[in-house]
């Protein structure tokens, strides 16, 4: 007996819809993209990228006011440590003359001198302090500090100018009377005094930030090389 033929098996049939991968088509970001694990607490985004531009013209803001506000301090200082430029006022007839009593005297060299030094010295410890305060830092905070130790000198200067000896040195003459020694008035013979604060607020706290400062996280992992098959 021959055996019964069986029918072939029909084809498999197509589906109508061409199968297509989950991922086929979305960008790298996408797909690489993971999902945070179940009852993890989320990440705020100013964990990663700092407080936000709110607070930190804020925080700017405080900064600028208190480092222009140690201006008066500057300015004390200033006027107590600054040397005297001695005059003498001599008469003739209804007229007065004031001249310098010592000619080659460098007390006016010494008074630019004390206020740069000061200046630099606040602009130090300005800077270390703020860096301690706020290790983050950032561009709103910098220009604070440097606007702020410009502010500050300007305060120092007219404070110290202020409180200083006599402006009028004629009229000054005429109350000690001729011949008698009194002190020359605070002035600033060199204008770039002004700018030691802020220079020196500057080159130290981006100094600080650049060895001591947070470093930002690396936006991607390290790459693992793979063999081609």
């Amino acid at each position: 007996m021959t055996a019964p033929l069986t029918p072939p098996q029909p084809p498999h049939r197509r589906p109508s819809q061409p199968f297509r991968s989950p991922d086929l088509g979305q960008p790298d970001a996408a797909r690489n993209r993971q999902e945070p694990p179940a009852g993890a607490p989320a990440v705020r985004v100013y964990d990663q990228d700092g407080p936000g531009l709110r607070t930190e013209i804020r925080e700017a803001v405080v900064v600028l006011v208190a480092v222009t506000l140690g201006g008066v301090l500057l300015g004390l200082l200033w006027l107590w440590l600054a040397p005297r430029v001695p005059l003498v006022g001599i008469a003739s007839g209804n007229s007065w003359a004031v001249y310098p009593k010592e000619t080659e005297g460098e007390q006016a060299i010494g008074i630019d001198g004390t206020f740069t030094l000061l200046g630099l010295a606040f602009g130090a410890v300005s800077a270390v302090t703020v860096f301690l305060v706020r290790r983050r830092g950032g561009v709103p905070l910098v220009v604070a500090l440097c606007l702020g130790g410009l502010l500050g000198s300007l305060l120092a200067w007219r404070l110290g100018v202020a409180l200083g000896p006599e402006q009028d040195v004629i009229a000054h003459a005429r109350e000690v009377g001729e011949g008698v020694t009194f002190p020359a008035p605070l002035t600033l013979g060199a204008p770039g005094a002004l700018l030691a604060w802020s220079l020196a607020a500057l080159v130290v706290h981006l100094g600080l930030t650049a060895l001591f400062g947070p470093r930002d996280p690396e936006p991607y992992g390290p790459y693992e090389e793979t063999s081609a098959p």
